[in-house]
């Protein structure tokens, strides 16, 4: 009965830690990279790019961030501060969860 009752607590710990897990909500961090359009992606992640994306949102595309890192696209939930440093390369500061980036701030990106 003992063995039963550790058990069944165990499993019951085990399930309640990886449901806090999922709903922890993302991953808070910095990442450096470029915003670009979403059409054109990691191909436009440079300053010459900037005219082209421009293009492309006036016609109703969507601005992304193309992380150098990982060397992946991640939408961005603040077009208004993204449009700012369009062309840029940028540090994005905020949450990221799946391919979706909550921006709490975009900063142009310190020289190296």
């Amino acid at each position: 009965m003992k063995r039963s009752l550790t058990t069944l607590f165990a499993f019951v710990f085990i399930a309640l830690l990886a449901l806090s897990t999922a709903y922890a909500g993302g991953t808070k961090g910095s990442w450096t990279g470029w915003v670009t359009d979403e059409h054109c992606g990691a191909k436009g992640a440079n300053a010459e790019h900037k005219a082209c994306a421009e293009k492309c949102v006036a016609k109703g595309g969507k601005l992304v961030f193309y992380n150098t890192g990982d060397q992946k696209i991640y939408s961005l939930d603040s077009q208004d501060k993204a449009k700012e440093h369009l062309g840029h390369e940028v540090t994005v500061t905020g949450t990221v969860e799946g391919t979706t980036i909550t921006v709490e701030s975009i900063d142009m990106a310190t020289p190296k």
